[in-house]
This record gives C-alpha cells, structure tokens and sequence, in this order.
C-alpha cells in the first residue's frame, strides 16, 4: 500500500517563516534588529543591515533576546503581597488587571488630592521619560526622576553646562575624520555596536587610539596606548592637561577667541558683590534676558572694552585691565591660566599615579595633532554674528568618556576640565572631533527649568513646571521659604543644586527617614533598587521592610514594575508584570532619548513581534490607563472623557500643546506623513516607521551638519523647527558665571535667596566657576592607611545590568564574578589566584574569588557589575554560580558619608552625582576554615505565582522549541 503526497500536504508541512524589525533593548543601545519567526515562533535575532545606528551588527546580549523571552523569571500577572506576610518574603497572590488598577486608581486619587508629593515616580533604565515625566507632571509631584543620577548626570550636566550637549545620545566623538582618540573611563559595552564599528574603522584607518582607564578591558585593551590612572583623580589630569597646552600656546587660539568665552571680562575686585560676575555694555540692549549678548571684550586693536563679537575687534585673552568706571576685570582665560598655573604634570603625578613625562607628552600630541592635521571641508556656512565662511575646519582630536568619570562626587569639575580641554583644542562640533546630535547643542544652560517653589505643588493640579530641569541660578532652586528641600530626594536644593537628572539613590533612604518628609506611596519601574541598583544594600533592604512602633511601613505602599522576578519584586506590595521589548510598542523619541546621527535627527520606534505573554502589559499602558482613570488634564478632555485608547494612539495624537505639531515622532507627520520634526498629527504613523525598518533619519544639508554653536543657518532652523527655543548663539563657558551666582549667594553678595548657614561654605567651595580638583568625598572620609585600594564595577561587553546575568545563553560566558586584583597587589595580601578572599570598606564586607590580572593599575581592585544575584532571585536555583560564588560590590558602597555633625549624600554636590566609585577597600586571605562561597548571604527567595521552573542542568533553543533536562543546575 502506497502513501501519496499532495502540493498542499507538502504545503502544510512547510513551516510558514517572517521576518519583522524593531528596535533592540537589550542594551541602551538601541540597534536595529531582525527577529525571525517561524510559524509564529521566535526563532532567532540578527541585525538590520539597513539601520543607520549598527548597520547589521549585532553583539551577544542582542541575539540572546530569544532567551530574555523564555526566561523562567518572567513575570506573567498582576500580583498582590499577601496580607500578613513580610516585605522581602515575595510572598503574593495573583490578583486582576482590574484589581491592582483599582488599588492604585484609588490610593493615587486620594494622594492627588491631599498632597500630591506624597506621591513618587522613579524609573530605571526606561527609554519613555519623556511619558513618564509627563505623568508625574500631570499628577502635580515633584518626585520623579530616572536613573541618570547614580549613572552620569555629571556627564550630562557637566558638558551641557559648558559646551550645551554631552556624549553619548547627544554627542559623541567623530571618528571618521579623527587622526586622534582619547578615551576616558569608558565601560566595556558603552554604545556596544556604534562605537565597535567606529573604532575598527579609525583603526583600519591609521588613527592613533589612548585609552586612560584604571582597567584595560574592552575597548581598552585594543588601545594603542593604555594610561592606568587612580580613579577619582582624572579631573587632576585634565587640569595638568590644560596647563601644559597654555605654557606651551597649544591651544587653539582663534577657536576660543570667537566661539567661547575665553575673552570675557569678569569683575576682579574680590571685595566687590559683582566680582566674578561678567561685566556687561550698559548701552547695549541684552537681546534676550535669558542669555545676554551684551557682553564685553577688552579688544587688541584699539585697547578698550567693546561689545564681544564686534565686527572687526579681536578680544584680549591676557591681562588686567581697568573698565572706563574703574573696575578691575579680567579676560577669562587669564583665570583659567591663573587657576592651573600650579597644576604641573609633577604635581598632577602625585595624585594619578601618571608618570609627568607621559602628561607632558600626551599634551603635545594632542596639541600637535590638533594643529598639524587639520581638516578642512569645502563647506560654506555663516556665523551667528554675520561671518561668512568658506570652509569648514578641524582639528582631529576625538575625546569620549562615560561613567568612569562621571560617577565620583568630584565628577561634575573633573567633567568640566575635559569639556574645557576639548575646547582649548578647538574640536567642538568640528570635523575629528565633538559632534552634536539632535536635538543639541543647547542653550547654557537650557531655559527648562524645575517649579522653584512649594507653591508649585498643589492637590489635584498638574505640577507648575517640568519635574526635572537646568538651574541657572539660586532662583532656580525648588526650596522653600526657608531654604529646605521640596523634593523627597532633595533634587534642586541647596544640598545638590544642579541635580538636572534627580537623585535616585536617596530616595529610599530619605523616604525611610522621613527626611525632609514622609511620603504614602513609592512607584518603581524597571530599577532594582532592592540590589545593584542601590548603595548600602544590605541596609536599604532593611529600610525597605522596616516599620514604626505602631506596626505601619515606614514606606507605606510600594508598587513595583518589571519583566522579571528580581530582588526588588521581593519587596513590592503590588507587582504589575512588564512585558518585554519584542512584545510592545515603544519609541526612542526626540523629546527624550534619541538616537540621532551627526547629520542630523533620527528616531525610532519598537513595534511588537510577538503577543504579551500571560497578562503581562507594558508599562506604558499602565500610564496612560492611571492617567486617564484619574483624569489628569493631557489624557482626558474637558469633560472628563479620556482621549486615548491606548499607548499607539497616545504617541500619535499627543502634542506639546495644542496645535503644536509636536510630538513624541519627529517622522512623517502631517495628514500626509510628508512633514518632518514639526507637523499635524499623521494617524498612519505607526505604520510608516515600520515599513522603514523602524526608524526615521532626517539628513541637515551639509551647511547645518557642523560648528551648531554658532551656526546662523542651523539656529534658525532648529528655531523653526522648535528644536530650539531661541535662536541665539551657544557660547561655549569655559568660565561659569551660573556657578559663580551660587557661590556668590553663599558669600552674601548677591540679592535674593541664600544658602542655609550650615550649607553656606560647602556651596561657596564647589561652586567654583573654574574647574579644580579635590579628593572625592568619601576619600576625604576614610582613613586610607587602613583602606589603601580604590574598588569599581564596570558591566561587561556580554551582559547589561540585571537585565542580562539571568539569560541562559549569556550565563555560559558569566555565570559569576571574580574580584581582579593585580599580581603585585595581591602577592603583597598573600591572596592566591582563583583564592577565597574577603575585600573589606568602612561600609561592610564581602566574601569573593581573588583573579590576577595586570590590567589593572595596583591601587585599583575591579568586579563586574550585577552578576552576583540574592539566592533565588531571578529563577535561578538557589545553588546557582550567581548567588553562590557571585557577589555585589554595593554592599560596601555608602549612600551618606559625614561633613562635621551632618549626615549627607555621598554625592556630588553640585549635581547629586552618586559617587559609586569613590569607595576605599582593603583585602585579605579568607579563612581555610570558611565556606567557600559568597558572603554577605540571604534568605532564598521563592518563586512567585506565574513564573517559571528555575533553570536546569542544560537548556538548549532548538526547532523543536525550547529543551531542558529535569535536573536542578548546581
């Protein structure tokens, strides 16, 4: 007997295959992907060759997303603690969609009424703050922030405040024409796929690659050059850096001359309540208040003061000189060669461990290489005072730094000084060096700012100001009548002033305290603030489940939003399970986090490819259904009815305010989706992102795509276009006259609002308008006889945080950390290779393996962050390597240090800057007699209603679909 095979048998056994693009998030990269789809099953994930950000390339955390999404840790549905039971215990229920948003419907109108900043927002690693800052806007609290104050606000504040963008998503370093790169503290993955492609080319190319790191991993280790310098001490080596550009005229003069404020004049006369003010043409309108164009220049060509940038005149950057009235003034750049005048390669050696003959020689060759190579493209453009020119030059010296630099409570001045560096060379916004990307540069700072007033929070009314902003004086600050904190973490304050991203880290701490207030209910997303997104964890777990004598949590209600099962969830009240990157939409939009190119904007969007698993629902839906059940004014009309179905129809129709044309997409908006950045509502919108592989590029002409400072062209068009507010030039402030308005308040010289007096010497001292060097804080805290080492983390290429150390296919290449130490160092602690030690801070204690390693400067001890798990957590098996033999720095890292009888942040304190790396160890042999495992230990966390088995012996992704062995992994 035969079997006969028809075509549509045959059809019917041939799997049926697609392939969709979206946008990665297994990073914050944001990479262009492919996922493959067969029979409506994930498959596999590999990039999109036609994405302007990776062009194709993909790194390990991208294609394992597969993984990320069969994850036993996922969580599947709405879960409520149950009643009686401990926070920490994960001890919950399930509960209805319906139920926990009438949980939170209810607590949170009752708040909104009442006292609205009993309410806090705090966000970790999201991609949507522009939605979630419009929320806690709408909902009238002051509490809300991001995760950007215990990652690298000093990044951010730093340069905006000097250059007006930063690096990263708002700048970076132009290796296509660079001859020269220098990077400074720089993870291992930071910009992964971008910043790969990039150097292999400069490379390939025959430019020259410093890296100046503590470690020599990464992108470090394939570094011409490798500087190892103490952390903490970078802002030391800028300085020296510049002392040696202006001892030997190695800077570009003519650069700084038009395009800074390196000729301004500032009062001298230190008696006086204007000193170190800039002395400004009383005849001379000021244009725009915000940013006056009224000030003055001492010029070479007829020796007297005149208006900066007068046709024709040329400024003094040397001298003393004496206004027509008798004041004594300066030009700035006399300050800043007074300011660093002792600041000598010997001196700067001391303190970083660089031998002065290698500063001295890494000064001349960037100035060599700055003045020797210069680019020049045939690219006419004018000015913003009327200068036509012809070309378009640089200097091919390329800087970038990241969160080794940023994350030290010096930070904010050590980031100056470099901003300040790369300007003396001239590669602002030029051809080799720093590039602005949309929508910077902006103004200094830029004119948002935060409510500066407790008159600003009032029930049911949406908060008068945006939550987070750019101080430009102590007018600026969100304090009350008598100069106390408005904000829970203190953000805006006399206690950190410039805190532009908010401070995260005090936020439990403060809460728990009730300093400067208690608050009812703490809603966290995506932030594990219950582990290694916290210092002080072992305490702040404490404080998490600590109570008052009357049996009440001291944090009265916790909501928690994630994906996954993490050390957090543990500690929630109510947990709302995320869904995951490939089975939502979501946009990287202009208004927040883009990932524009130097040529010009770009955005992108995440469209789902696969359906939410269980009852999961994306964060973003959660919001817009909270708002518009408490009926806040931007998600509901007059009468009450909400204006949005859901998320896509949210980002759509959403505009700034109405009529504006803008929204949270930049491309083909209009009825038609021919317009770009600016224009109607376009319903079709979703739909055209995802034809053109889920991102939208708009090119600047090449007379826009450079020199954006000054850019006469680019500002009136990024005005049109509402980029911009105004269309003045940004010039750079290697001086900081807002600094100097602070430091001024402090002294008593300037009208208005004061510091409190037990603040009044710390703001005088860090609000230095010239960039200096100080130990970090917590140093000056510690006794570094007995703590001689410097600790620090960093995230490895193949893992990102939380997100990516419990992934199947990623645990194979980290399943747990070791501390390097280097041989020297660790033969000096009688500490053997692969040993059981123990690395001990002021702050606590943990139990680790030892790993030499000679990239590694010897005063620095390193791990990688985040791969050490609580027992449990995550689905893994309470055995796991990640709990067992993986450990959490955090448990030596302190959230408050002192200052004489006063508790304060071990922050920065001009930004809020956590100083994550500022903590000073000591190490020693474990015992012969001690488990060989990992301490501090806890209590292993169960499973949770809805999660998965924990992870077996083996687990494989086949044809077949997802495999395992029923064993228990070790």
């Amino acid at each position: 007997m035969s079997t006969q095979h028809t075509d549509a048998d045959a059809a019917a056994s041939t799997p049926s295959r697609e392939v969709r693009h979206t946008t990665c998030y297994m990073c914050a990269c944001r990479c262009g992907i492919r996922v493959h789809l067969e029979d409506g099953r994930l498959r596999y994930i590999d990039g999109n060759p036609d994405h302007p950000l990776n062009q194709g390339v993909i790194c390990a955390k991208g294609s394992s997303g597969i993984m990320k999404q069969v994850s036993p840790a996922r969580l599947t549905q709405p879960l409520r603690r149950k009643p009686g039971s401990e926070r920490g215990a994960a001890d919950f229920e399930p509960i209805s969609w319906d139920e926990a948003f009438a949980m939170l419907e209810d607590r949170l109108r009752r708040i909104r009424s009442t006292d609205p900043k009993k309410f806090a927002l705090f966000t970790g690693r999201d991609q949507m703050q522009a939605l979630t800052g419009l929320f806690a806007r709408q909902f009238g609290t002051p509490n809300y922030a991001a995760h950007g104050g215990f990652c690298s606000v000093n990044m951010a504040a730093g340069m905006i405040y000097t250059i007006g963008g930063s690096f990263w998503e708002f700048g970076g370093p132009d290796l296509d024409r660079a001859k020269l790169f220098v990077m400074i503290g720089t993870a291992e993955d930071h910009h992964s796929n971008p910043l790969k492609i990039a150097i292999a080319k400069f490379k390939r190319a025959g430019g020259r690659f410093i890296s100046i790191n503590p470690i020599r991993t990464g992108y470090s280790a394939i570094a011409d050059e490798w500087v190892p310098i103490k952390p903490g001490t970078d802002g030391a080596l800028m300085l020296a850096l510049i002392h040696e550009l202006i001892a030997i005229g190695l800077y570009d003069r003519d650069f700084i001359a038009r395009y800074s404020n390196a000729g301004y004049l500032i009062h001298d006369d230190q008696d006086a309540d204007d000193v170190g003010l800039m002395a400004s043409d009383p005849d001379s309108p000021e244009i725009n208040p915000q940013y006056p164009q009224n000030k003055l220049w001492w010029d070479r060509v007829t020796d007297r003061p005149v208006r900066a940038h007068t046709r024709g005149a040329d400024p003094c950057l040397f001298g003393s000189f004496e206004l027509p009235d008798g004041r004594r003034v300066k030009p700035a750049m006399q300050l800043i060669e007074d300011r660093v005048r002792d600041c000598t390669p010997e001196w700067a050696s001391g303190i970083t461990g660089i031998p002065a003959e290698t500063i001295r020689r890494l000064a001349h060759e960037m100035g060599m290489t700055a003045r020797d190579q210069k680019i020049e493209l045939p690219i006419a453009w004018t000015d913003s005072w009327g200068e036509e020119h012809a070309t378009v030059t640089g200097n091919p010296v390329a800087f970038h730094a990241m969160r080794g630099l940023a994350a030290h409570s010096n930070g904010f001045h050590t980031i100056r000084a470099l901003a300040i560096l790369m300007s003396l060379l001239g590669t602002i916004d030029r051809p080799g060096g720093f590039r602005h990307k949309a929508p910077f540069p902006r103004a200094i700072p830029p004119s948002a700012k935060p409510p500066n007033s407790p008159a600003a929070v009032k029930p049911d009314t949406p908060l008068g100001g945006l939550p987070l902003g750019w101080p430009a004086s102590p007018d600026d600050l969100f304090v009350d009548d008598d100069g106390g904190p408005v904000r829970i973490d203190k953000g805006f304050s006399w206690e950190h002033p410039l805190s532009v991203h908010g401070l995260m880290h005090n936020v439990i701490t403060n809460a728990w305290r009730g300093d400067p207030y208690r608050i009812d209910t703490l809603l966290i997303f995506m932030a594990n603030m219950a582990w290694n997104s916290t210092m002080n964890t072992s305490e702040v777990r404490r404080m998490l489940n600590d109570r008052h004598e009357d049996g009440d949590y001291k944090i009265p209600f916790i909501a928690v939003c994630d994906a996954f099962q993490s050390e957090m969830t543990a500690y929630a009240d109510l947990v709302l399970p995320d869904t995951t990157y490939l089975e939502r939409h979501d946009v990287m939009s202009i208004l927040d986090r883009p990932i524009s190119e130097f040529d010009g904007p770009t955005d992108a969007v995440r469209v789902p490819v696969l359906p939410p698993t269980g009852q999961c629902k994306p964060f973003q839906e959660v919001l817009i259904e909270l708002a518009s059940r408490l009926k806040l004014p931007a998600f509901t009309t007059p009468d009450g009815q909400r204006k949005f179905k859901d998320y896509p129809e949210f980002i759509v129709r959403y505009e700034t305010e109405p009529g504006s044309g803008i929204g949270f997409l930049s491309g083909w908006r209009g009825p038609n989706g021919d317009q770009v950045l600016k224009g109607e509502p376009n319903e079709r919108q979703w739909e055209m992102y995802a034809k053109n592989n889920c991102v939208f590029h708009h090119k600047l002409p090449p007379s826009y795509q450079y020199m954006r400072n000054w850019n006469q062209g680019y500002m009136e068009w990024a005005q049109r276009t509402r980029l911009r507010r105004f269309a003045d030039p940004i010039v750079i402030q290697l001086y900081s006259e807002v600094l100097q308005t602070f430091r001024l308040a402090a002294q008593g010289k300037r009208p208005g609002r004061r510091p409190p007096e037990a603040l009044r010497e710390r703001i005088e001292r860090y609000f230095d308008p010239l960039p200096f060097y100080f130990a970090p804080l917590e140093e000056l805290n510690t006794d570094s006889a007995r703590y001689p080492l410097n600790a620090v983390t960093q995230r490895p290429m193949a893992m990102y945080h939380s997100w990516d150390s419990q992934n199947a296919w990623l645990r194979q290449i980290h399943a747990h950390n070791y501390l390097f130490v280097n041989p020297v160092t660790a033969r000096a602690a009688q500490i053997a290779d692969d040993g059981w030690m123990w690395v001990e801070s002021p702050w606590g204690k943990v139990r680790c393996q030892a790993r030499h390693s000679q990239a590694v400067e010897p005063g620095t001890v390193w791990t990688w962050n985040a791969i050490g798990k609580a027992a449990g957590a995550w689905q893994l098996s309470a055995q796991a390597n990640e709990s067992r033999r993986g450990f959490l720095l955090n448990h030596l890292i302190t959230d408050e240090i002192t200052d004489g009888d006063r508790r304060i942040s071990n922050s920065d304190p001009v930004t809020g800057q956590a100083g994550w790396y500022d903590v000073r160890v000591r190490i020693y042999p474990a015992g012969a007699e001690e488990p060989q495992e990992t301490s501090p230990q806890f209590a292993a966390m169960p499973a949770v209603p809805g999660t998965g088995k924990s992870w077996r012996l083996w687990q494989a992704f086949s044809r077949g679909g997802l495999k395992h062995e029923d064993k228990e992994a070790p």
